[in-house]
């Protein structure tokens, strides 16, 4: 089985993990993954993570959060895909349920948020959303 688009499976399988209460989830890791979990983590999408080297190209261990049961997230959203990217710019800044979520752009100045890129002023392309 060939992977063709890792950053789909991992939101997949954080979104699954979530609904079925799981408290850990692994994934085959990257750097582009561990910048998007940075941001989760930050904004308190998910407890956590750590990477465990397996002397391949290693896992990511993603710790999930709850709040009162409930995955700390409703719902999270793959945008821009291998097939059909999606680029915005500074003004055209997606705004994820009124403020309340973030969008993740990879820009050249690194993966960040929406409001983040709106800060530097810059666009970049469009990776997911999380609310």
């Amino acid at each position: 089985m060939s992977v063709s688009d890792p950053i789909a499976d991992m939101l997949t399988a954080i979104r699954n993990a979530g609904m079925a209460r799981k408290e850990v989830v692994r994934v085959p890791a990257s750097n582009l993954k561990r910048r998007i979990l940075d941001i989760f983590r930050d904004h308190g999408y998910i407890r956590g993570y750590r990477y465990i080297e397996d002397n391949k190209q290693g896992i990511l261990e993603i710790h999930l959060r709850y709040i009162e049961g409930e995955p700390a997230f409703s719902e999270i959203v793959r945008v821009s895909k291998p097939g059909r990217r999606i680029y915005v710019d500074l003004e055209n800044l997606p705004n994820v349920k009124r403020g309340v979520g973030i969008a993740v752009l990879s820009t050249s100045k690194g993966v960040i948020t929406n409001k983040d890129a709106k800060k530097l002023r810059v666009g970049g392309e469009y990776i997911c959303y999380i609310y």
